[in-house]
């Protein structure tokens, strides 16, 4: 029973670093998004291109994306569902689905981009980070690890 709930706890641990992830993402807080990751060994993989440590993530989506830390992205959004959490200890592996939908015509939500994380991730003082996320775009197809 004590495994059990050590189990429950850890996915709902995990389920909320999955959600921080896009909060800070949207949000462009991008010193907080790369707080998510492995202190040593963290690394960010997609489209946009790799980065391994925690500035290196911050430094490439600032790069890339932009930073307005504290303001909501009134454009566009990440939703995020189907995760499946196998934890072994103070490891777990995860996968999800994600959607970026932008403001489309008449203010109406447009979906843009469909895709998958895969993601490694580690118990670190306690805590869940990731120590590999691998960022796949289904819809249209980019395997960013070809």
């Amino acid at each position: 029973m004590e495994n059990r709930l050590k189990q429950l706890e850890a996915r709902e641990d995990i389920n909320r670093l999955l959600m921080d992830y896009g909060r800070f993402l949207d949000r462009r807080d991008f010193e907080s998004f790369s707080k998510l990751f492995a202190e040593e060994n963290g690394e960010w993989i997609g489209g946009m291109g790799r980065a391994k440590s925690r500035s290196a993530i911050r430094e490439l989506m600032e790069e890339k994306i932009g930073s307005n830390a504290g303001e909501s992205s009134a454009s566009n959004f990440h939703l995020f569902m189907n995760e499946r959490i196998d934890v072994d200890g103070d490891s777990a592996r995860a996968i999800s689905k994600w959607i970026f939908m932008i403001r489309g015509e008449e203010d109406r939500p447009h979906p843009f981009l469909l895709g998958h994380y895969e993601d490694l991730l580690v118990r670190e003082k306690g805590d869940w980070k990731f120590l590999k996320r691998v960022v796949y775009s289904d819809i249209p197809k980019d395997d960013p690890e070809p």
